[in-house]
């Protein structure tokens, strides 16, 4: 397979860049179903926000990041004709194949050993042979999916006070997975989860899957497996607004940054900014009032989750380019292979007919933000 082009990106509407990569095609979500919360004593509590404006503005920056390949696969799934569509906006990239280990057909069906439909943005995606005894019978039985996830996260996954209603990027994709277990998507249940609990919440079970920008590293990979991965991206500085010298990494030498617990950002600086100082908070809201507080001179954190931040946070901007640009994939307990290879077919199903661009568009396009190319399911973590 040849290596695809960087894709470039315009970001519209924010003051962010975003090198986030993703499906070209058109898609639909099942969007409209309401989302209930769970506590959970190894989670952190995320409380509920209001949602994200749709506003845009003129574009602000631009990058380039390459597409990646590679695949993994596993059961059958059902949908309807082939369907693509380009994307609308400032891409340039060739879209990459749903899966490497069998080839993407309109017929409506996959096997065993991989082949994932084209399918039909009308049609969601609903596994056909969930095999007896395995973690997707038993998800099935129990008549929920536990999603450890996140309740106030702008653009990504944020429970609407007016509806109740979860919305954003990782909201909608697992609501599809829910549609693909339990041929609906309003079987999901948030258990809420910080950086610091994320991979308690799989080992411990309390979580059926992870969908919350997880960073797939070599250290995570040792406690829980990944699938995907459904997203790159690199990470993003933040300063007040009227900040003068930060721009890049280097520019963090002996300044206190902000970062999150336990996320890759923490290394980044370290390796970039050694005589950094490194205050750390539990979740993305923490480390935004800390920065908006003078708590820190600056804030680093993946674009992704910037872009969202920055929707609200209006005395703060994105500066310079992305950097260390990682994989982000949808977390699975270490000892279930099965779901793993499940979750990974699922995505290549919905990269291949259309419903994770319409995720996308949903979401990010509501700000200006356009859709990428996406990187083939199965080449990280999993």
């Amino acid at each position: 397979m040849k290596s695809p082009k960087g894709l470039r990106l315009v970001v519209a509407g924010l003051a962010a860049a975003l090198a986030l990569t993703a499906c070209s095609s058109s898609s639909t979500a099942g969007n409209s179903s309401s989302t209930t919360a769970a506590s959970s004593s190894a989670a952190a509590a995320a409380p509920a926000v209001s949602g994200g404006a749709s506003s845009s503005a003129p574009p602000s920056a631009a990058v380039s990041v390459p597409a990646s390949s590679a695949s993994a696969g596993a059961p059958a799934v059902s949908g309807g004709a082939s369907s693509s569509a380009s994307s609308s906006a400032a891409v340039s990239a060739p879209a990459s194949s749903a899966g490497a280990s069998g080839s993407t057909t309109a017929s409506g069906s996959a096997t065993a050993a991989g082949t994932v439909t084209a399918g039909d943005v009308k049609t969601p995606l609903v596994a056909t042979n969930i095999p007896a005894g395995s973690t997707m019978a038993k998800i099935k039985a129990s008549g929920k999916l536990r999603i450890g996830g996140s309740l106030d996260a702008p653009l990504l996954s944020q429970q609407n006070p007016a509806t109740g209603k979860l919305e954003g990027f990782d909201a909608e994709i697992g609501q599809l997975l829910s549609t693909y277990i339990f041929g609906t998507p309003d079987k999901v249940e948030i258990v809420s989860a910080g950086t610091q609990t994320r991979e308690a919440l799989l080992q411990n079970h309390t979580a059926d899957v992870v969908i919350q920008t997880y960073s797939i590293t070599a250290a995570r990979a040792k406690q829980v497996s990944f699938a995907g991965p459904y997203l790159e991206t690199g990470l993003q500085i933040v300063v007040k607004k009227g900040t003068a010298g930060i721009s890049t990494p280097a520019d963090l030498a002996g300044k206190t940054v902000i970062a999150g617990s336990n996320t890759p950002a923490i290394d980044s600086i370290k390796k970039a900014a050694p005589s950094a100082k490194i205050v750390t908070f539990d979740d993305d809201p923490s480390c935004i009032q800390a920065l908006q507080q003078g708590r820190g001179d600056a804030y680093v954190q993946g674009a992704e989750i910037i872009a969202g931040d920055l929707l609200n946070a209006t005395d703060l901007k994105a500066v310079g380019s992305q950097f260390d640009v990682a994989p982000e994939g949808i977390g699975v307990p270490l000892n279930q292979p099965d779901m793993l290879a499940f979750t990974n077919t699922f995505l290549k199903g919905i990269i291949a007919n259309g419903q994770w661009a319409k995720a996308w568009k949903d979401t990010f396009g509501s700000v200006g933000i356009p859709t990428p190319t996406p990187p083939t399911v199965g080449h990280a973590g999993s």
